[in-house]
């Protein structure tokens, strides 16, 4: 493009000396040939092509997307993403695109380890670069990294209070239907449930294996407030829990009979 460029400059030199060496003329016969070429004098910027910027990871319930910045003018982006020790793949939807975010929910093994890339490329399929200018994200692995929704809850029971907890569905699938956390994790979740007597600040927490849990030696009279959260302890740091459910709150009782109000925020 920039030889191009100097070769048009140098004609129209050589051209404005033959018309007796009026300068005006160049500029003027320039700006002409790129209109005519190319629509606009600021069209000298196809050939520029900007690398991708905060390429990063999102995932929520295992729907992961792949976003980055900024958005192209005059270019397009492509992405490839790669696991550990394999080749290169590229969703079909995310080849020269003009968008700045790609969903691989789909292409993704829970368990892969992997890593993307986001090319620049020549709107027109030509450029002057021998390979694309790319930004590559960080490592990321689905079963370890994206965040696990807050699950819902419900209480049940007669003379003790027992928590129902609903597990998150995520973006997967199998067989026709789609699956919860449980139906990923199996073994490996755990939940976490955060209680306290209404209007007490002091809390205490319960860790339980499965997706309920009974609570013998509360005080049936008095009212006590709950979250609970889903818990991977073969993850590291903050990725072991997940977001926290809205509290919960019986009343009051009577009978043993409990109903489920809302109390406020944890």
């Amino acid at each position: 493009m920039l030889f191009r460029v100097r070769s048009w400059i140098k004609y129209f030199m050589q051209l404005s000396q033959m018309m007796d060496s009026k300068p005006v003329m160049f500029p003027a016969l320039f700006l002409v040939w790129l209109t005519f070429v190319n629509g606009s004098p600021a069209s000298l910027e196809v050939g520029k092509l900007t690398k991708a910027t905060n390429v990063s990871w999102s995932s929520y319930n295992f729907k992961t997307i792949l976003s980055w910045g900024p958005k192209p003018v005059n270019y397009t982006y492509t992405v490839e993403f790669s696991r550990a020790g394999k080749d290169k793949q590229r969703n079909p939807h995310c080849i020269r695109s003009t968008e700045t975010e790609c969903d691989l929910t789909n292409e993704l093994d829970v368990k892969g380890v992997y890593s993307a890339e986001v090319l620049s490329e020549s709107l027109h399929g030509t450029s002057d670069y021998v390979e694309p200018p790319f930004t590559r994200s960080k490592k990321f692995c689905p079963y370890n990294d994206t965040l696990i929704g807050r699950p819902e809850f419900n209480f049940k029971g007669n003379k003790k209070i027992v928590l129902i907890i609903h597990d998150p569905i995520t973006a997967l699938h199998k067989d026709g239907r789609s699956l919860n956390i449980r139906d990923v994790f199996k073994k490996n979740l755990k939940y976490k449930i955060a209680y306290n007597k209404a209007g007490s600040t002091g809390k205490k927490m319960l860790i339980v294996d499965e997706s309920k849990a009974e609570f013998n030696d509360l005080n049936k009279d008095q009212s006590y407030c709950f979250s609970v959260a889903a818990y991977i302890p073969s993850r590291k740091g903050d990725n072991r829990v997940g977001e926290w459910s809205l509290p919960k709150c019986s009343p009051q009782v009577q009978n043993t009979v409990f109903e489920v109000i809302s109390c406020g925020r944890l």
